[in-house]
């Protein structure tokens, strides 16, 4: 890979790198801007090595080319940020947070580059703004000339995707930049997607409380430097382009918005300004979302446009969520590297952490600990769940500092090894992310922590299991086929001491998979697997990365596990009533077969055959 020295001062610059390193395909044939572009984004997203960054260049009646896919490989987002690998920007950023008082004037000198690297961050001040080549105002501004996609066909319209919204506190007067989806209602107004959990929604009510109006400025088509910090998880009242400016190891360029007082990055494609009213909610959604699923309606402010201002030949910069692997997941990836020394000054005994792409970010966290003392485990457990961000996270599993987090079957078969399904398995309560469909009750609901590290000599040793032989399939179907509603099985081939058995449960709307239960636990013949996983009729058991995605969205750990005797039944199917869950439940995002077979039938026209031939 080429060595950047600095990363990229627009986003022009970054398309033209991507050019010339062979990662950008250019799509001329004309396209809709309404799910075509959703589900050739999809198939490139899909694609071994996250295919090709895109550049649509004719897309509908709109004058401006749609990018996406831009981040959606490790390539692409080390290109992006500048580095030759996310461990080496990780390592830059150890460096700040390992910092010690200097001890003599040889140790001040040595602190003197890493200064200058600092002041070299600090946003400047501009009036010289690409950003502002063109000024729409009044009447003239209309956001249907925008190419704004409609990703999926449950979308509740339009949706701005790659946004970087900017607020600024009441109380305190500092900037946020934070990424909150854009649902457009008419040629002026949009919905804002701020989770009650993000500073932007925390300023937003500091204004709702004084009664007063919220400027708000959006830029699209930013570096993309700026594009990655708007993401980062940094803590409340941490400048962004501060962050953004260190790593491009230069200032992001800042300019006063022309018709509120707020400052934008100069290089932007697109600024939409405007503001907020506090007394002003919207029906907002339903968004196909990065879960996989539709996220539900919900009311949310709506946002009004007083300008929109663009470059001469702006590029409309967009991404696309969905079921994992996608564009979004090498964003989350060069979060987890990036921040990795920041938890370490927090946990030192932490070595590695990983957030599996079928956890969707805020699911399930693996971490590796170099454990020192009796229940260190659980004390990190509670740490992680007390921790900023983290604290959303649903599962946290733990192993030993040895175990390389970068082989996830080797994550698996150690957590399957070492795992005493009745001491080393701990359900907890707390705070969960807005987007977690699978707890009875929004924002709040159980937790799951698996120690799967080796026992501290001053804690009580497992016990030891007997592995009985795996009984032939004739018997398992047999045992199966005396419970309503279990069809087919499988047993994936992991030589563990926990064995799997998954099986597809057909609901009929009236048994609740919990109720099946007891009776899979106390048959004879299925007393060889320690874990048993019911999945809706529909599920491929061989897909593990399906079967991933299913465990981690679909349950709530204190409804959805019964353990008897050392064993456990995990319910991992689509939950009703019947079940006790009175909230909607989301449907899985699938692409309409009517678009699937328009766009695949011009495949060589676009250029993507190589895309459907690795999707196939």
């Amino acid at each position: 890979m080429t060595h950047l020295q600095t990363a990229f001062t627009n986003l022009g610059e970054f398309v033209s790198e991507l050019e010339r390193a062979g990662e950008l395909l250019r799509i001329s044939a004309p396209v809709s801007c309404e799910l075509e572009i959703s589900h050739i984004t999809d198939l490139a997203s899909k694609a071994p090595g996250g295919g090709k960054a895109l550049l649509f260049e004719r897309v509908g009646d709109s004058p401006f080319p749609v990018l996406t896919n831009a981040f959606g490989s490790e390539r692409r987002i080390c290109m992006a940020l500048g580095t030759d690998s996310l461990d080496a920007l990780a390592q830059r950023i150890e460096r700040f947070a390992r910092l010690s008082p200097p001890k003599s004037l040889r140790d001040f000198a040595g602190l003197l580059p890493m200064g200058l690297d600092i002041l070299k961050a600090l946003p400047r001040k501009t009036s010289n703004a690409p950003c502002q080549e063109v000024v729409l105002r009044g009447e003239q501004i209309d956001l249907s000339k925008l190419p704004v996609l409609k990703c999926w066909p449950g979308d509740g319209g339009p949706f701005v995707t790659l946004p970087v919204v900017f607020t600024r506190s009441l109380e305190t007067g500092r900037r946020n930049a934070g990424m909150y989806r854009l649902q457009v209602f008419d040629r002026n107004t949009t919905g804002m997607h701020w989770h009650i959990h993000k500073d932007g929604s925390h300023y937003f009510q500091e204004y709702r409380k004084a009664g007063r109006r919220m400027a708000v400025a959006v830029a699209i088509g930013t570096d993309p430097a700026v594009t990655w910090a708007a993401t980062a998880p940094l803590p409340q009242g941490i400048d962004e382009m501060l962050l953004a400016g260190f790593i491009r190891k230069k200032p992001v360029r800042m300019t006063r918005c022309v018709t509120i007082d707020m400052e934008v990055p100069a290089e932007a494609e697109f600024v939409l300004e405007g503001y907020v009213d506090p007394d002003e909610l919207r029906m907002e959604g339903p968004f196909g979302d990065h879960t996989g699923y539709y996220s539900l309606v919900g009311d949310y402010p709506v946002f009004h446009l007083t300008a929109i201002t663009h470059r001469l030949n702006p590029i409309y910069s967009a991404t696309l969520v969905g079921r994992p692997p996608m564009e979004d997941c090498w964003l989350a990836k060069a979060t987890e590297r990036v921040f990795l020394p920041l938890v370490q000054t927090i946990h030192p005994e932490v070595r590695d952490f990983w957030m599996p792409w079928e956890g969707v970010f805020h699911n399930i966290v693996v971490l590796a600990l170099k454990k020192e003392y009796p229940g260190h485990a659980r004390r990190l457990m509670s740490a992680v769940w007390s921790q900023g961000q983290m604290s959303f996270t649903k599962a946290v599993a733990l192993v030993d500092a040895d175990i390389s987090l970068k082989s996830p079957r080797k994550v698996l078969e150690t957590i399957l090894n070492e795992i005493d399904l009745e001491s080393d398995v701990f359900i907890s309560e707390g705070i969960l992310d807005v987007l977690d469909h699978s707890a009875p009750d929004p924002l709040f609901g159980s937790k799951i922590g698996l120690d799967a590290t080796k026992r501290h000599p001053d804690e009580r040793k497992r016990p030891l299991r007997q592995n009985l032989p795996v009984p032939p399939d004739d018997v398992i179907e047999k045992s199966l086929g005396e419970v309503s509603g279990l069809s087919t099985f499988h047993c994936p081939l992991l030589e563990t001491r926990n064995r799997l058995l998954l099986i597809n449960f057909k609901k009929d709307g009236k048994t609740p998979g919990r109720s099946l239960s007891p009776g899979l636990l106390r048959d004879p013949a299925l007393e060889p697997f320690s874990i048993l996983v019911l999945f809706d009729s529909s599920i491929d058991l061989r897909d593990y990365s399906l079967v991933l995605w299913k465990v981690f969205n679909n349950v709530d750990p204190a409804r959805d596990i019964v353990k008897l005797n050392g064993r456990i039944v995990i319910d991992a199917t689509a939950k009703g009533i019947e079940d006790g869950h009175t909230r909607p439940w989301p449907g899985d995002i699938h692409m309409d077969p009517e678009v699937v077979r328009r766009v695949e039938g011009r495949a060589r026209e676009l250029g993507i055959e190589g895309f459907l031939a690795h999707n196939s």
